[in-house]
């Protein structure tokens, strides 16, 4: 046997005991096109998927509160939180282009898939917390203050007043009233 058909068998039981794994525990799955694990969104659980420096800043708040939820980390840059299903995004976070709510059986990439930019892989594992799914509104909130916080440090790199600084990171983050929260804070 090759070294690459040793390591395609490998990578396919690690593939097999991940989706085991998941299916015991009650998250659900849905077939992909080819060597990966899908997990499915919409029923036991929904995703919201950040760009990677969002998603860091979101694992601190969460850390802050005491709160421990699982987190992915895709080769494409960015962190996916799986939590509960049937939340919506506030309306200043559903205007934000990059943070992305994965739900209605939408089929999410998951650990330990690989990509061809490298791995799917967890940056704190389900079974840390005996794979229970996060409440919505705790990984929201945490979503909510991690963009808002982004957008603050956008508003000091700007050089401008804090209003018309926080008035135009509002803009380009597509969040309409963040000019107002912001001078709030």
């Amino acid at each position: 046997m090759s070294w690459w058909d040793s390591y395609r068998a490998v990578y396919g039981a690690e593939l097999r005991a991940a989706a085991r794994e998941y299916v015991d525990h009650g998250w659900p799955l849905v077939p992909g096109p080819g060597a990966e694990v899908l997990l499915s969104t919409g029923e036991a659980l929904d995703v919201v998927e950040v760009p990677e420096a969002v998603g860091r800043r979101v694992c601190r708040t969460l850390r802050d509160a005491g709160e421990v939820v699982p987190v992915a980390a895709t080769p494409e840059g960015t962190f996916w939180f799986p939590m509960t299903p049937r939340h919506a995004l506030p309306a200043e976070l559903s205007l934000h282009a990059d943070v992305v709510l994965h739900t209605d059986g939408i089929g999410v990439v998951a650990p330990p898939s690989s990509r061809p930019d490298g791995w799917v892989q967890w940056r704190v594992s389900p079974a840390r917390i005996g794979y229970r799914i996060p409440d919505a509104a705790v990984v929201v909130e945490a979503v909510r203050e991690a963009v808002e916080h982004r957008a603050a440090e956008a508003v000091g790199s700007t050089g401008k007043g804090a209003a018309g600084g926080a008035e135009q990171a509002g803009r380009s983050l597509g969040l309409a009233d963040f000019g107002a929260r912001a001078l709030r804070r």
